[in-house]
């Protein structure tokens, strides 16, 4: 009995001892317990802030891009900056994903992971502030470029204001100088008449001279003997009061309007005879050469007068008859401009 006794007693003994050790290591339960619920709860509080942070940084970068859109034209370093904004962004973002995953996977270690995930925030922090940086300079150049256009806007339109000046200077000058020419060509054409009406009364009514609208038409016999250009003396009769009337002609037309006396030669279709011109055309030159020459040789100014051949082209009537042959040999004078 006394072994018995001793026995229970001794049973007695281990009990206080075990209630002693669950309740410490209860005790050392409930302390992880709450340490893994205080570091769950500052975790979220730092994700929950990071995460209104790039919201907040995404809505500036919304902002930005839709101004950035406005400003199109010169503004490549701009959106190079952006783009390096958004990729520090997205390294952020998959920072904060690779930090949900650890929180996710925190355990026994819980210590440990919240040093290093308050460090990572730290340098999370740290990024964000550079893009802020990064944001505050890409408002000032937007701000620049925004004045550069508005100089640029002001410059083109004070170009704008001088061009419309300068079109209606232009148009001014063009009607002015419509005007003069208008007057110029009237004042020619005055002396023109004067002149026809001058060598209509020296060379009286012959059939063999015609007015044809504003030229003098005389058949070539009137000058040269068939396939020649050398001057009759009926033909220097003629040009003698023609230079006479040219003469008084130059005195009487203001010497700022350049006039000349065109002497056209003409032939008929039919092909020269002889060796001493080659063809019609220089046969037609030729007498022209021939009447310019007289006139000079009467006083008449170089510088009034032009010579020009037509050879057979320039028919006035197209018959293959003797009377058209006879109507197509002619000179033709003609006060003009030069």
């Amino acid at each position: 009995m006394a072994l018995a006794r001793s026995r229970r007693d001794s049973g007695l003994n281990y009990w206080p001892g075990f209630v002693d050790a669950l309740s410490t290591l209860l005790l050392g339960i409930i302390f992880l317990l709450t340490t893994y619920v205080v570091v769950q709860f500052y975790l979220t509080q730092q994700i929950t802030g990071k995460d209104t942070a790039l919201t907040r940084l995404n809505a500036q970068i919304a902002q930005l891009s839709e101004l950035l859109s406005l400003e199109k034209s010169g503004k490549a370093s701009v959106e190079e900056e952006l783009a390096q904004l958004r990729a520090n962004l997205v390294a952020a973002e998959g920072d904060r994903d690779r930090f949900k995953g650890l929180y996710e996977g925190a355990g026994g270690d819980a210590q440990g992971k919240v040093t290093a995930l308050t460090s990572s925030l730290d340098a999370e922090k740290r990024i964000s502030s550079r893009a802020l940086a990064q944001v505050e300079v890409l408002n000032q150049q937007i701000a620049a470029l925004r004045r550069q256009l508005s100089a640029l806007q002001d410059a083109l339109d004070v170009a704008s204001q001088k061009d419309k000046d300068s079109q209606v200077q232009i148009a001014d000058l063009g009607q002015r100088l419509n005007l003069a020419l208008a007057q110029r060509v009237q004042e020619l054409s005055r002396y023109r008449s004067d002149f026809f009406g001058r060598l209509r009364t020296i060379l009286g009514d012959r059939p063999d001279i015609r007015i044809v609208g504003d030229r003098f038409v005389f058949q070539s016999e009137v000058f040269f003997d068939t396939g020649q250009a050398t001057l009759k003396p009926e033909g220097r009769q003629e040009l003698d009061g023609l230079a006479s009337a040219l003469l008084d002609l130059d005195k009487k037309i203001p010497g700022e309007i350049a006039w000349v006396l065109r002497v056209d030669g003409h032939t008929d279709i039919r092909p020269i005879s002889g060796a001493q011109f080659r063809s019609n055309w220089d046969l037609s030159a030729a007498r022209a050469i021939s009447v310019v020459q007289y006139l000079i040789s009467k006083g008449v100014s170089p510088q009034r007068l032009v010579a020009a051949g037509f050879g057979e082209f320039q028919p006035i009537d197209t018959d293959r008859t003797e009377e058209a042959y006879s109507r197509n040999r002619r000179i033709e004078l003609k006060l003009t401009e030069r």
